[in-house]
């Protein structure tokens, strides 16, 4: 399963596993929000309201698609963020995990707090 992440400056596709919450999530596509950074992650809110699953991680790979249950959000981390370590991508807390993104996650860069997103399927 795929989807695309379209704000102002540019666009991403990532390909998603099968799990209980990239279902909850595609059932509610498309979804425009607002965008949020944290260090080297972005934010978008989402209606959807899931359980950590028992693969919550909060260590994880640049590219990374992972779904922040606490705060009902994608959490869509490229680097380091506040609470890091040596550089690795620290999520505020465990977090889904879904997917990755297509290609260079260093393409998040470019999306600012407050940016409109739309979430979409690819």
């Amino acid at each position: 399963m795929r989807i695309r992440i379209l704000w102002p400056a540019g666009q991403a596709t990532a390909t998603l596993a099968t799990t209980p919450t990239t279902e909850a999530l595609l059932a509610e596509l498309p979804i425009s929000s607002t965008a949020e950074t944290w260090g080297e992650e972005v934010y978008v809110g989402t209606p959807v309201s899931v359980p950590r699953e028992g693969t919550a991680r909060q260590v994880v790979e640049p590219g990374t698609v992972a779904f922040w249950t606490d705060g009902d959000s994608l959490a869509l981390p490229y680097g380091p963020t506040p609470i890091s370590r040596d550089g690795e991508c620290r999520l505020a807390a465990p977090c889904n995990v879904l997917g990755l993104l297509d290609g260079d996650a260093r393409v998040l860069r470019t999306v600012r707090s407050g940016d409109p997103v739309r979430v979409e399927r690819a």
